[in-house]
């Protein structure tokens, strides 16, 4: 459960794309968001675009004020690409 102090970041998986929000769940809003297309570099592979897209989210994160989070993996087995945004977030800065 996130919180406006401490945001949920949920993340989504498909086969060809990862996404991470950062969500106050008391208000129902996304207050920050990232996923694959917003990584500008081509040609990396899965989970170097994944720790890409988590650094994005933290700055992004930043940017909002947000400095802590709750990591919230969803149905997706802590490894490769969500390990991999999971660690992209926490080298930007954002502590969960």
């Amino acid at each position: 459960m996130g919180t406006p102090e401490r945001p949920r970041l949920s993340v989504y998986r498909s086969n060809k794309t990862i996404w991470g929000q950062l969500i106050d769940d008391l208000s129902g809003r996304t207050l920050a968001a990232a996923g694959t297309p917003h990584v500008t570099e081509k040609e990396l592979a899965p989970k170097e675009e994944a720790s890409k897209v988590g650094e994005i989210l933290a700055e992004r994160g930043k940017i909002a004020g947000i400095d802590k989070a709750v990591f919230d993996k969803g149905p997706y087995r802590y490894h490769g690409r969500v390990r991999a945004l999971a660690d992209g977030a926490r080298s930007g800065g954002l502590d969960f």
